[in-house]
C-alpha cells in the first residue's frame, strides 16, 4: 500500500516558472522545495541578506501554511548562504524564526547565483 501523495498549495503560495512542486506531502511529511526572496508572481526581489532571508522564510511560513503547519513543525532545514561573511548575520535570523531545540539544520555557502542572497528548505510533520 502506497502512503497518500498530496501537493498542498493556496493562492498566495509563490508560484516558479521552474519545474517543481512547492510542496509534497507524504503521510505526514511534509517536503518544502528551496524557497527565496520572491513575490507572488515568482519574480526575484534583490534586497539585503536580511531582507532576502525574511523574504525567504515567510514564503516557507506560507508553504507550509498550505500543509497545514507552521515553523513550529520543521524538523530539518537547509539552507543556502551566497556570502560566507553573512553566515554571522544568518544565524542571528535564524534564532528569530526557530527556536530550541532546532530542527536538524544543513547550511551550505558560496553556492547561489547571484541572483539570490539566500534559499531555505525545509522537511517538517503535519500534526
Amino acid at each position: 500500500m502506497h502512503p497518500s501523495v498530496r501537493y498542498p498549495r493556496q493562492s498566495d503560495t509563490p508560484v516558479s516558472h521552474l519545474p517543481f512542486s512547492p510542496a509534497v506531502q507524504v503521510g505526514n511529511l511534509v517536503f518544502v522545495s528551496g524557497q527565496a526572496s520572491v513575490d507572488l508572481t515568482g519574480k526575484i526581489i534583490s534586497d539585503t541578506f536580511e531582507g532576502e532571508f525574511r523574504r525567504s522564510v515567510e514564503n516557507l511560513r506560507r508553504v507550509l501554511q498550505s500543509a497545514g503547519c507552521d515553523l513550529s513543525h520543521v524538523v530539518q532545514t537547509r539552507n543556502y548562504v551566497r556570502d560566507a561573511g553573512d553566515l554571522a548575520l544568518f544565524n542571528q535570523l535564524y534564532r528569530e524564526y526557530f527556536s530550541a531545540p532546532y530542527p536538524a539544520r544543513t547550511t551550505l555557502s558560496g553556492c547561489l547565483s547571484e541572483a539570490l542572497r539566500f534559499e531555505i528548505e525545509c522537511v517538517a510533520v503535519a500534526p
